[in-house]
């Protein structure tokens, strides 16, 4: 008699990895209670992958309650709208120095991962449901292709992945779980921004994260109301550096931070042509990464490899030269201030559609194990919150192993959106002096 589907996962583990993100804990306590209710055992590692990378059977065992938690139906009430992640979370890189196919056979490159698996079979792990970013499904693909290379006796533990980030740049899924509540936090702050600009006759530059992506900045300047928004798919035309040929093969295209700067002065006098003495200005993280070499050397980096773009503080870079461009263009002074968004929004209390969204993520990915029968796919949603699963191989590069970031099309109606509601630059002689006195 076949047994029935699913049959095999008795005990379920789930790590969350990576950056905060609201709805956190309905994806963690949808994917837990579907296994309780179904009779079978749910546990929850603290701190992503911390522990488990460093497991030893006798020299670093993980203990109940210090290192993970078995999960019961008294733990898993009413969290579902709470902020924070009930489990923690941690950046920790278990694949660190993985960087092609051929090295998840080499012992020393594979040594934390090999932990990570041994702790998972020595605890009667059956699946894991991984939650994080691009560089968590990098993880959960690089535990899903080592166990191919195991002989065919060892135990296997399925891999499912839930995406996770608030910076929305994921590929395979509509909107990741956290990016609606990010965005709405963060757009709320801008209005408040916006609101002392008018009464000061200011400017605020304005930082959002989002790492390589410009959707949340996006997102945010068009609910906030920003008068311009730039991210790094708008790196074209007078604001790309031509970029230099190296053995035949032009470089990485750079940021012309002088174009961006005199970009935002010429938005603050097309403004004030109009009688409009303030506003603000919505810029990407991602942004400070196509700076020249030499204005992020010596940043430090996470153990991905990203670099710290919080130290940079592009805001208050561009503010200070925006304010001097200014100076020197109209003979006249112009308070500019310049500040980062983004922490704050992190585990603000989840909007209802990341409710919505993360738990069906959570039960997609127990579908996933019992009813699917899957390993080594990532759990998604399109439509009408209609469940699918997305084999890792379709969104990581099977010769580089890494995942490919999803930036806005320049173009698509998104894209076109922002443009349509910020303030043209091109239009200064078109208005009428009762346009100008508009507030």
């Amino acid at each position: 008699m076949t047994p029935p589907l699913g049959d095999h996962v008795k005990r379920v583990a789930i790590i969350f990895s990576g950056g905060p993100a609201p709805a956190a804990n309905a994806v963690i306590s949808a994917a837990a209670s579907s296994f309780i209710e179904d009779g079978r055992e749910a546990i929850g590692f603290f701190h992503g992958y911390s522990n488990l990378q460093h497991y030893h059977p006798i020299t670093h065992r993980l203990i109940p309650d210090e290192h993970y938690r078995i999960f019961t139906e008294r733990d898993l009430r009413g969290i579902r709208n709470t902020r924070g992640i009930m489990i923690g979370t941690a950046r920790t890189n278990p694949g660190k120095g993985i960087d092609r196919p051929e090295h998840l056979g080499d012992p020393t490159r594979t040594e934390m991962l090999r932990n990570v698996y041994s702790a998972l079979v020595d605890l009667g792990v059956d699946a894991l449901i991984s939650i994080g970013g691009d560089d968590t499904l990098k993880t959960a693909n690089f535990l899903y292709e080592y166990q191919k290379r195991l002989p065919p006796e060892a135990p296997r533990v399925r891999v499912v992945h839930v995406p996770k980030t608030i910076d929305n740049d994921y590929r395979g899924i509509d909107f990741t779980f956290g990016f609606f509540t990010a965005v709405d936090v963060m757009a709320k702050e801008l209005q408040n921004l916006r609101a002392d600009a008018m009464a000061t006759g200011s400017y605020f530059i304005v930082e959002t994260m989002g790492r390589k992506a410009g959707w949340l900045s996006y997102g945010v300047a068009i609910a906030g109301e920003a008068n311009l928004v730039l991210a790094v798919e708008d790196v074209e035309g007078t604001l790309a550096i031509t970029p230099t040929v190296v053995d035949g093969k032009p470089s990485e295209p750079r940021l012309s931070i002088e174009a961006l700067v005199d970009r935002i002065v010429d938005l603050i006098i097309t403004r004030e042509h109009r009688g409009k003495h303030y506003g603000t200005v919505v810029l990407a993280e991602g942004l400070a990464e196509m700076l020249p070499t030499d204005a992020i050397e010596g940043l430090p980096r996470d153990d991905h490899g990203h670099l710290s773009l919080g130290r940079l503080d592009l805001g208050k870079l561009v503010a200070e030269m925006v304010a001097k461009r200014y100076a020197k263009r109209t003979d006249k002074k112009k308070k500019v201030t310049g500040l980062q968004l983004g922490y704050e929004s992190r585990c603000a209390p989840p909007h209802a559609f990341d409710v919505m969204l993360g738990s069906q993520l959570g039960i997609g990915a127990y579908r996933a194990l019992v009813e699917e029968n899957l390993d080594g796919h990532m759990v998604s949603v399109s439509g009408q919150l209609d469940l699918n699963y997305v084999p890792f191989n379709d969104i990581v590069n099977p010769l580089t192993l890494v995942t490919e970031v999803r930036l806005i099309r320049r173009g698509s109606d998104y894209h076109r959106l922002a443009r349509f509601l910020e303030t043209r630059t091109d239009k200064i002689g078109e208005w009428t002096p009762a346009q100008r006195r508009e507030p």
